[in-house]
Parts: C-alpha cells; structure tokens; sequence
C-alpha cells in the first residue's frame, strides 16, 4: 500500500445528507454514520432517530461500495390522533419527512452478501463481505478447482 492509499483509507468518507436529514438544525443528528474494517468485510452504522420501524427505510449498496439509504420519518401517533393540535414549544427531533444519506465504504464490496440490521434504538447497521478477486492458477483455473474424477458408485 502505498502512502496515498494509506491516507485515503484513514480519510473521512464524503456524507451527503438530504430532506430531513439535511434541515434538522439540532436534537438527536440524524445520518451520522460509523464505518469499520475487518480482514473480509465492512461494518457501517448509521443514527436514524425517529425512524420507527424497518419498512420506513430502504437502501442499496453497489459493488464498488457507494451506500444509499433513502427513508421517511413519520409524525408522531400522539400529535396525528390528536383532536386539538399541539403549538411545539421545543423543537429538536428530525421533522417529518424524507431524507437519504449517501457515502462511500472504503473499497469494493459484495452487495449481495450483506446482513442489515435495523435495532430498536433507530441504528441500522450492516455488515457486507468485500470483494473477493478469485485466485487463478498457472492453468486457469480457481485454486479450488478439483481437477478429479468422481468415486465410482
């Protein structure tokens, strides 16, 4: 590795935040996002507060590792069901609405080995297996090709 990659892997990922997730001038910030590295796979974890349930999000992550996690943060129960409004006198929680959050992992990925979970504290987090380049031998052929004939019945 050379110092320029060294320095890009230890470098902050671009975030780009939209909607509500952009306009939320204070309370709990909504798209902060943790990313970590293991030898065969990455972890990301993104703050979603007052995102209720899982069906409320979708994301979509692309080989060459670029996230997007689009969303809709819905109004409370209490001040929908209620029958006189409510004038907010503190305002600090994400206002409804929807959002989307993108950035980058730091290398190339495997999209469709990933295993999302989204915990009750609003926290999606996911972790997804890097691209693995298949080894070839001198012949051509992966390193786990067997080469042999099968046992006779």
């Amino acid at each position: 590795m050379n110092p320029n990659e060294s320095a890009k892997s230890h470098a902050k990922p671009d975030i780009i935040l939209t909607g509500t997730a952009k306009t939320c001038p204070n309370g709990p910030p909504l798209g902060l996002v943790d990313i970590g590295s293991s030898e065969n796979a990455y972890l990301f974890r993104v703050a979603l507060p007052g995102v209720r349930h899982k069906c409320n999000i979708k994301f979509d992550i692309q080989r060459e590792g670029r996230v997007r996690i689009e969303g809709v943060i819905t109004e409370s129960e209490a001040l929908k069901n209620s029958l006189k409004g409510y004038e907010m006198k503190v305002h600090q929680l994400p206002s409804p609405g929807p959002f989307t959050i993108s950035f980058n992992l730091p290398g190339p990925v495997d999209p469709r080995l990933c295993s999302p979970q989204f915990r009750t504290d609003g926290i999606l987090e996911v972790i997804v297996m890097k691209y693995q380049i298949p080894l070839v031998s001198a012949e051509g052929l992966p390193e786990n090709w067997y080469n042999g004939s099968f046992p006779a019945p």
